[in-house]
This record gives structure tokens, C-alpha cells and sequence, in this order.
């Protein structure tokens, strides 16, 4: 083995600058790197951009839409009364009072308390003109009852809280014009066809709804458009107005 004293002078000035040449090359590939996992200022400046009009479309959504909750909420329960409908045929040729088993959706103003209009959805099968919890749909979004005895403030435990559209939603006026004008309520057969009327009703379809139901909701705020819902008379199809694909 050569003592380091016995190196070529040339080579090791050439070893000196092959070793640079590596420190530099390594130099800037570390540097380029850096480079690379950093941002530069404009592209910060555009995700600063971004979440700032991301901010300004998602801040109006966090607040309340009276509105459109209401909506969803009386469209899901009419179209949830009209399924119910579907699979449970009260069809009998031989009760010709046979349509007042029909499943309904009935719309009241309580009769306590500050008259908060609040709806049920029942069958009334045993004809006798009024309903009782165990003639009441179950809502499936907690498992209670929509029902409630002439609109009492005080919610039972086995209630549903979402029949109370009046207080919830801050509604103060309900107008039915149409097919539903008088009584407040629609009915559906198991084609889904609406009826009203049918706590008179006999063998004939005389209460087969002739004209489209029409439900016009004014709220409390003076900020909140009215609302009109619209349930078309053979078809039972139920949307707001003016968005029929609602």
C-alpha cells in the first residue's frame, strides 16, 4: 500500500477538484429539492384566495333556512304519507266506508298555547271520525309517533317532534286552496291517487281529488318569502312551486 507521502502531486490536485465537482453536484440537488417541497409565494397566495372564496359561499349556509326546512319537512311527510298508501291497500268493495281507512295527512292549528299549526298522519280504522296514537304513522326518523292531541305544547315522550312545523319553523299562516280547500287534510289510495273529504266518503270516489291542493305557508320573519306547495291532483306528486323537481 502507497504512503500518502508517495502521492502524485497531479493526482491529487485532480482528486481535489473531482471531489468539489461532487460537492457542488450534491449541493444543488439538495438545494433543488428544497426548492421543490416549498411553496412559492404565489402559490400560497392562491390557496389564500381559494379558502377565502370557499369561506364567503359556506358562511350564509351555516345559518337557519327557514324555509327550505319547512319545505323538507311537510314535502317528506306528504310523500311518506302517499307510501304508506302504496303498500297498505284499504281497498274493500264490500265496507262502503272502506275510503275513510285511507292513509291521511291532516293539517290543524292547536287549539292551546299560541295556535302553532302542527299536521298528523293516520288511518282511521275503525271509522270513528277521530285518531288515536295506535292509528298514527311512526316517524322514521325517530322511531315516535305522528301524533298530538290538539296541538299540546307539551310533547309526549312518544311524539314527534317534527309535526310541529308552526313553532319550528316560525310559520304563521297556512292557506289550502284546490283540491284541499276544506277539510285541511289529503288522503291517498294505494295508486297513490290524493283524496279529500274521505270522513264522508262511501263506495262512489266521490271524494277523488278533482283539482290540484295548494299550500301557501307565511312565516313570522318578514325576511322569509312565502312559501307554496303544490300536490297535483291524479298523481298525488307534491313540490314546491315553481321548482318541480323539488
Amino acid at each position: 500500500m502507497r504512503e500518502i507521502d508517495d502521492i502524485d502531486p497531479v493526482q491529487a490536485v485532480r482528486y481535489n477538484h473531482w471531489k468539489e465537482r461532487q460537492t457542488d453536484k450534491m449541493n444543488s440537488t439538495l438545494s433543488v429539492e428544497k426548492q421543490r417541497n416549498a411553496f412559492t409565494m404565489i402559490e400560497l397566495v392562491l390557496v389564500i384566495v381559494v379558502l377565502g372564496i370557499l369561506s364567503a359561499l359556506a358562511i350564509p349556509r351555516m345559518e337557519r333556512d327557514l324555509r327550505q326546512e319547512a319545505a323538507d319537512n311537510i314535502l317528506s311527510a306528504i310523500r311518506y304519507t302517499q307510501h304508506l298508501a302504496l303498500i297498505d291497500d284499504k281497498t274493500d268493495p264490500f265496507d262502503t266506508d272502506w275510503q275513510k281507512e285511507l292513509w291521511k295527512i291532516s293539517f290543524s292549528t292547536s287549539t292551546v298555547g299560541n295556535k302553532a299549526f302542527f299536521y298528523t298522519i293516520s288511518s282511521d280504522s275503525n271509522h270513528n271520525g277521530s285518531v288515536s296514537e295506535d292509528e298514527t304513522a311512526i316517524d322514521p326518523a325517530n322511531g315516535k309517533y305522528y301524533f298530538n292531541t290538539n296541538g299540546n305544547p307539551t310533547i309526549n315522550a312518544s311524539e314527534s317532534p317534527n309535526i310541529f312545523i308552526g313553532r319550528k319553523y316560525g310559520i304563521k299562516k297556512m292557506k289550502f286552496t284546490g283540491g284541499c280547500s276544506d277539510p285541511h287534510h289529503i288522503a291517498f289510495d294505494h295508486l297513490g291517487r290524493p283524496f279529500n273529504g274521505i270522513g264522508g266518503a262511501s263506495n262512489d270516489f266521490a271524494t277523488y281529488m278533482k283539482r290540484d291542493c295548494t299550500i301557501t305557508l307565511e312565516f313570522i320573519s318578514d325576511g322569509i318569502d312565502p312559501l307554496t306547495i303544490i300536490i297535483k291532483k291524479e298523481t298525488g306528486y307534491a313540490y314546491i312551486k315553481g321548482e318541480p323537481d323539488s
